[in-house]
C-alpha cells in the first residue's frame, strides 16, 4: 500500500521567537521546567540560551498556549497541573486521536507498520528486564510520541497538528516519579500500542479507533493514579 506521508517543505531559518519556543519546549520534554514552577525573564535567558529580546517575543506565544502565565508581583509560572488541566488534555487527545486514527489506518504503509512493531517490542522487552535502563525513558518517549505524532501529522493539517504539540506539552508537564514509571506507565502502554498497531495491519478501522480511545483513556487514568 502506498504511503503518501507528509510533505517536507524546505527549511526556514528560525527567528528568535521561535528558537525560544522550541527550547522551551526541549526543557518541558526533559523535565527541567516543573509545573507551577515560578520563573524570571533572566531565568529563562540562561536556561533557553538566548537574549532577552528573544525571551520577550515569545512569552506571548507561551501564555496564548497556557503554558505559561504572568503573576503580578511574582512573575511567570509554569502551568499548573491540576484534575482540570488533565481533563481538558486528555480531553483534546482523544478528539484529534480519534480522527487521525480514521484516516492513518487507510494510509500507513505494511513496512512502516512492521518498524513501528519493532520498535515498541524493543522497549517493551527493556523495560521487562531486570537490569536498570538509564536510557529507557527518554527512548520510550520518542517511540510512544513518535507514533502519535506521526498520525496526527498524516492528516496534513498543519494547524491540527501544532494545536496536538501544544496539548502534548501539557499532558508531558503531567509527571510521574522515575520510579512509578516503568510498572506503571510504560509496560502496558508498550502492550495497548502493540494491540493497536496489530488492528491496523489488518486494517480493521472501527477496532483501531476504539483501541487508541482506550488507550488514551487508560494513559490519563494511570495519570491520576500516579498522583493520587
Amino acid at each position: 500500500m502506498d504511503n503518501p506521508g507528509v510533505e517536507i517543505k524546505d527549511a526556514q531559518p528560525m527567528t528568535g521567537r521561535m528558537q525560544a519556543y522550541e527550547s522551551f519546549r526541549q526543557q518541558i520534554l526533559e523535565a527541567r521546567l516543573k509545573p507551577g514552577q515560578f520563573v524570571s525573564q533572566r531565568h529563562l535567558m540562561e536556561i533557553l540560551h538566548l537574549p532577552l529580546g528573544a525571551v520577550r517575543e515569545v512569552i506571548p506565544r507561551l501564555e496564548a498556549a497556557r503554558l505559561l502565565v504572568t503573576v503580578p508581583k511574582r512573575g511567570l509560572q509554569i502551568a499548573h497541573v491540576d484534575f482540570k488541566l488533565i481533563r481538558n488534555a486528555f480531553q483534546i487527545r482523544q478528539m484529534i486521536e480519534k480522527e487521525a486514527v480514521i484516516n492513518f489506518v487507510d494510509i500507513v504503509a505494511d513496512d512502516e507498520l512492521e518498524r513501528m512493531e519493532t520498535s515498541h517490542r524493543d522497549i517493551l522487552a527493556r523495560a521487562l528486564a531486570p537490569t536498570p535502563d538509564t536510557l529507557l525513558d527518554r527512548d520510550t518517549q520518542k517511540v510512544d510520541w513518535g507514533m502519535h505524532d506521526r498520525m496526527v501529522d498524516c492528516l496534513g493539517n498543519e494547524m491540527l497538528s501544532e494545536i496536538y504539540r501544544v496539548n502534548s506539552l501539557h499532558v508531558r508537564l503531567i509527571k510521574i516519579d522515575a520510579e512509578l514509571v516503568r510498572p506503571m506507565r510504560i509496560v502496558p502502554a508498550m502492550e495497548e500500542h502493540l494491540s493497536f498497531i496489530a488492528a491496523l495491519k489488518k486494517r480493521d478501522k472501527n477496532a483501531a479507533v476504539s483501541l487508541i480511545a482506550q488507550h488514551v483513556e487508560n494513559s490519563r487514568k494511570r495519570v491520576l493514579e500516579g498522583l493520587l
